[in-house]
């Protein structure tokens, strides 16, 4: 489990620090075309979530709202800045280091469910760390097609937490 548990980390722990370069790369004169901003919050928003032990109990911290909930895909309110969301992902980053440190044999066995899933603790882990690598290639593409940069690749984190 131990080695597992470093596995699972050093790989999501990439993956967030590839979402980080790509956030802090973006130029201000990038931030609010194409929904790059918006593009980056879903993502933390939704990693923040899926990292939730009880997702029926979810609250995103204080300065953001549950609008990622809204069938509709209505936008937040205003424009996050980077600041705010490198925060955010900040917070999160803690929240997945946090949850796959306490992984054994009993949390692992624990289940995420919601109306549309219901995986066991690490199978959520991997579909986590899958949908951040996802965004993270939309949001290089945007910054490369537009922009002539992208955030960098990450093999490993060297980050604890």
């Amino acid at each position: 489990m131990e080695e597992l548990k470093e596995m699972l980390w050093r790989q999501f722990g990439a993956v967030i620090d590839m979402l980080e370069s790509s956030i802090q790369i973006c130029p201000e004169s990038f931030w609010d075309k194409k929904e790059f901003w918006y593009s980056a919050y879903h993502t933390i928003f939704w990693l923040d979530y899926y990292s939730s032990e009880e997702p029926g109990n979810f609250c995103p911290p204080n300065s953001f709202s549950l609008s990622e909930f809204d069938p509709k895909g209505i936008l937040p309110e205003r424009v996050y800045l980077k600041k705010e969301l490198i925060e955010y992902l900040e917070y999160s980053r803690k929240k997945v280091f946090f949850l796959i440190d306490a992984l054994n044999e009993e949390t692992s066995k624990k289940r995420f469910i919601t109306k549309k899933k219901n995986y066991n603790r690490i199978e959520m882990i991997i579909y986590n760390m899958r949908h951040v690598q996802h965004h993270v290639g939309q949001l290089n593409l945007l910054l490369r097609q537009n922009e002539d940069v992208a955030g960098k690749w990450v093999s490993q984190t060297s980050k604890k937490h």
